[in-house]
């Protein structure tokens, strides 16, 4: 495995990070004992930051993975939390869900811009004081916009931003892969540690596999990618891509089979609060349900929480 540090933080990370999206209960919703086996099964090729977010669910599968696990794992979480208050519990939640003394990365999730961010500063404030306390040890953000990269990189309090990047551009709000990449390398440039998501576009890219992985690694300063996986045929694919390794071509044959799509349930009765939570304008509401442009969306999965009647999945 290839490691880096992760910009001024003193961290160093993997170039592959485990994206726990994949396994939690907007996806794939593994038993808990899958999903910590198949956590602890990429720790144990050299794999040693995880990515996960409050509301992921995720925390139980990462805790039950660490258990007797002797080596160092470097834990980021994200939380929309906008005033001191809800972070404050984000955070601790956090820590006691994962039952560790310090989480080493916490991000406001998904902003757009230095509005967005400035909405939600009383949350940085308490970051802040959460890293001076010990309880973190870097902040920042996750975005999909390049304006939200741009914006974080000049703002001293962050250490860290989390951006969408993938050889598509899918799921970039506004902007192309180019831009996006020229928003890292300035950010770089400040002294942040960046590491990318969604490099696969969300499972649209996985037939091009070899082609959008070497891509993300050859962007200067991206110390790591978050990519979801959810069978041990992706976990050592990419653990040997990331590695500088061939993969074994049946990883490859396996993983080409597997295309992804977030799938409506017949019972959907058009409420419209999937549209309105879809950032990438991929749900519309067309004669009394839910519809999904494939080519948009993102299979993020983010829109399944805001569903009443639990219609939305990744599948």
């Amino acid at each position: 495995m290839q490691y880096r540090r992760l910009g001024n933080t003193g961290l160093v990370v993997s170039r592959l990070c485990f994206g726990t999206l994949t396994i939690g209960p907007l996806q794939q919703n593994f038993p808990l004992a899958a999903g910590a086996q198949l956590i602890r099964a990429t720790l144990e090729m050299g794999v040693n930051f995880i990515d996960t977010a409050e509301m992921y669910g995720c925390y139980p599968f990462i805790k039950e993975a660490l258990r007797g696990y002797a080596g160092e794992v470097i834990i980021a979480s994200k939380s929309y939390a906008h005033t001191r208050e809800q972070m404050e519990k984000s955070v601790l939640d956090c820590l006691h869900q994962l039952g560790r003394d310090y989480v080493d990365i916490f991000l406001l999730h998904e902003q757009e811009s230095i509005f967005t961010i400035k909405g939600h500063w009383e949350a940085v404030e308490y970051l802040v004081q959460a890293r001076e306390k010990g309880l973190v040890k870097a902040i920042g953000i996750s975005t999909h916009c390049v304006a939200g990269v741009r914006a974080a990189a000049s703002i001293p309090e962050f250490d860290v931003i989390h951006p969408i990047i993938n050889m598509a551009g899918i799921g970039i709000q506004d902007g192309t892969p180019e831009e996006m990449k020229d928003a890292i390398s300035f950010a770089v440039t400040m002294g942040k540690g960046v590491y990318g998501m969604k490099c696969l576009g969300g499972g649209h890219l996985i037939p091009e596999a070899d082609k959008a992985l070497d891509f993300v690694l050859s962007i200067p300063g991206l110390a790591a990618v978050a990519v979801g996986m959810q069978s041990y045929a992706e976990v050592a694919y990419n653990a040997s891509k990331f590695a500088g390794r061939e993969p074994d071509p049946s990883w490859k044959r396996k993983l080409a089979g597997r295309p992804r799509r977030l799938h409506v349930e017949e019972w959907c009765r058009g409420c419209g609060r999937c549209a309105e939570r879809c950032t990438a304008g991929a749900l519309s509401i067309v004669d009394g349900k839910a519809r999904v442009d494939q080519r948009l969306c993102r299979l993020c999965g983010y829109c399944a929480p805001a569903c009443p009647e639990f219609c939305l999945k990744v599948i």
